[in-house]
């Protein structure tokens, strides 16, 4: 007997797959109807009653054969080992949840961390230059060894060399596709997708057979930026997709960074331009982590580090130690002598640096605090 849970899963694929009804008009129908069993309980005059819904999405909706590919879909999925995420879900990534047009449902080929909320992504352009392709694969590099989650889109070039950065340290990678996570496009990064899978996630929200079209990739674009706590573009054109990604990030709050190019260098103009326009120039990895700022929730790197604000990830292990002893209410300091065993010339003098780095704040009394 079909729970709850699975009820709604499969009506949430039903509606996913009817034709006309995208990430926008899934969000008015189940902010309307509170879920998706609900629309598939309407009669098509109420379903026409929500302002975007028009005749031919109405009569879609209607259509007595979804069920039976969601249903193929759905053991599809089970057999090869594909998870679906729904918006609410417990697992579903809170960074999406907070984005306007957020997907209602994803798919999921590998598996997502607490600590992919630590997560920068990588973008640019396919046809990059040696130099591009150097730069993305070192930065991601820098980056996974600090211990962020880097996120790019399988494409040629840029996005590829991000991927491959990441896995070469030894870290995490998404990679959010505008196909569906069984068919891999480009074909060639077949076996990049696999190893992808294998140490973090293939994410799409779009069918399992779905194709390559122009107008999706665009759309795949709000989901990189929306995983993301910042976007860096490396070596980006006018026309390139990787500023769709940049024009996502800005209306979603998530800062720009853009790395330089040479000043005459025809792949970087969109760069110069973001650079012109606003965006943090930017030239290592510290470049990068300096610019991040702290986090509206604290995000668990793993099972020992609650991380408040990701640069954090720069600290030594003691430096850690003595940071979790201070929270966001003034703690004196024979407190925080007396939570260690270490020696208190030490604890005070990585107090000492933890103040010149800004992680905490010395207040009178022999107080210290962790500035918000």
């Amino acid at each position: 007997m079909e729970t709850r849970d699975s009820t709604e899963l499969i009506h949430r694929l039903k509606l996913s797959l009817t034709q006309g009804v995208g990430p926008a008009i899934q969000t008015a129908l189940l902010t309307h109807f509170g879920s998706a069993s609900a629309v598939f309980q309407q009669s098509r005059q109420a379903l026409l009653q929500v302002e975007c819904i028009g005749p031919r999405v109405a009569d879609e909706l209607l259509n007595p054969h979804r069920a039976k590919d969601a249903q193929s879909i759905l053991d599809e999925c089970s057999s090869r080992g594909i998870r679906l995420l729904l918006s609410g879900d417990d697992d579903y990534p809170d960074r999406l949840e907070e984005i306007g047009d957020s997907p209602p449902l994803l798919y999921v080929r590998g598996e997502l961390q607490p600590r992919d909320g630590l997560a920068i992504a990588i973008v640019g352009s396919r046809r990059c230059s040696i130099y591009g392709r150097r730069h993305a694969e070192k930065l991601a590099g820098g980056l996974a060894r600090a211990g962020f989650t880097i996120i790019s889109g399988l494409a040629r070039g840029i996005d590829a060399a991000a991927h491959r950065g990441a896995l070469k340290a030894g870290g995490r990678t998404i990679a959010v596709l505008a196909t569906g996570v069984r068919d891999i496009y480009p074909p060639e990064h077949a076996e990049l997708a696999m190893e992808i899978a294998e140490h973090g996630a293939l994410v799409s929200e779009f069918p399992l057979g779905q194709t390559p079209r122009p107008g999706l990739f665009p759309q795949r674009n709000r989901l990189i930026s929306g995983l993301s706590l910042s976007v860096i573009i490396v070596e980006a054109t006018r026309s390139s997709g990787a500023l769709h990604t940049a024009r996502h990030a800005q209306e979603q709050g998530r800062d720009v960074l853009a790395l330089p190019g040479p000043v005459d260098s025809l792949a970087s103009e969109g760069c110069h331009e973001l650079i012109r326009d606003g965006a943090t120039l930017i030239r290592n990895t510290d470049d990068v982590i300096e610019q991040l700022g702290p986090l509206a929730q604290p995000v668990s790197a793993d099972s020992d580090q609650e991380v408040r604000n990701p640069r954090e990830l720069t600290l030594n292990t003691l430096e850690t130690e003595i940071l979790n002893l201070v929270t966001a209410a003034p703690v004196h300091l024979d407190t925080i002598l007396r939570s260690t065993q270490l020696p208190s010339s030490r604890v005070l003098s990585t107090l000492t640096v933890l103040e010149m780095k800004r992680f905490v704040r010395r207040l009178p009394g022999g107080q210290f605090i962790r500035p918000e």
